[in-house]
């Protein structure tokens, strides 16, 4: 019962004192580490990783990276200022570079700092593909998802170490709690606090890319392409950080037709497939 009490109390001093607001969802989100301490870190982070790998630029492909994360930039910074966040940006400095890795990847670093990896390429297709990626990292720079998995981190941090002040007293106890928790918190809170968040870049980047002008049910398409190209070597769903790729695919089927709806209020009426 002191455990519950002590872990309860640290969990409302933390949110009261630590938290922001994600614009797309409305919700209260962890933001322990504020982005004016996250965003130059990451811009460090993200300067080192250029000069460590190689760019690709010049290119047909290069600048198609750039020229769609600018078009689905340009689409967020249109939805939050007429939702009434203008200014919210200000600390943003976008940039994507397409670095040649055959790695099927592509990421985003906190304050709008983008990498695709050739070997996505492929997968992505055609523009629409591109533009599906692209909207689903910007979103997790948007929705802040960097700070919140920080912050989570640490507050998984914050009660380990209360559990052990708490039942300092009771050694077998205490002995239970750190055999248990690492492992009870990570598979119970951590990763679906982690699949959450793909799912919300999922939701927010369809709206991005169909502000964009692309057709967000290609996005559905791009993960049946990653489905295929996986070859169904994936682990659980439950034990992964990200949500199966067909889970994806149900979703983004069921969402697009509202994220045509979003654009249609920004006056975009068609939407390219490739």
């Amino acid at each position: 019962m002191k455990l519950k009490t002590t872990i309860s109390l640290l969990g409302v001093a933390i949110f009261m004192v630590a938290c922001a607001t994600n614009p797309f969802t409305g919700k209260k989100t962890m933001a322990l580490v504020p982005n004016s301490q996250i965003f130059p870190m990451a811009f460090q982070q993200y300067d080192q990783f250029l000069a460590e790998n190689n760019v690709v630029t010049g290119t047909a492909q290069a600048n198609k990276i750039k020229k769609i994360g600018q078009e689905i930039a340009t689409a967020s910074e249109r939805w939050l200022n007429a939702n009434g966040y203008a200014g919210y940006l200000k600390d943003y400095q976008w940039e994507y570079n397409l670095v040649n890795d055959p790695a099927v990847n592509a990421w985003c670093m906190p304050g709008g700092k983008i990498v695709f990896y050739t070997g996505i390429l492929p997968i992505a297709k055609n523009d629409a593909g591109i533009a599906a990626i692209m909207g689903h990292e910007v979103a997790h720079a948007l929705a802040n998802h960097g700070q919140q998995r920080m912050s989570a981190a640490q507050y998984q941090g914050l009660v380990a170490v209360a559990g052990n002040v708490a039942l300092s007293k009771d050694p077998k106890a205490q002995e239970d709690f750190n055999k248990y928790y690492g492992i009870g918190s990570t598979v119970g809170v951590m990763l679906p606090f982690s699949r959450k968040h793909e799912s919300e870049a999922d939701r927010i980047g369809l709206t991005l890319m169909a502000m964009a002008g692309y057709d967000p049910i290609e996005g559905a398409e791009l993960w049946k392409r990653m489905q295929q190209n996986s070859g169904g070597q994936a682990p659980p769903e439950f034990l992964s950080t990200h949500p199966s790729s067909q889970t994806r695919i149900n979703n983004i089927t069921a969402w697009a037709p509202e994220a045509k709806a979003e654009a249609r209020k920004f006056g975009v009426t068609k939407f390219k497939r490739n």
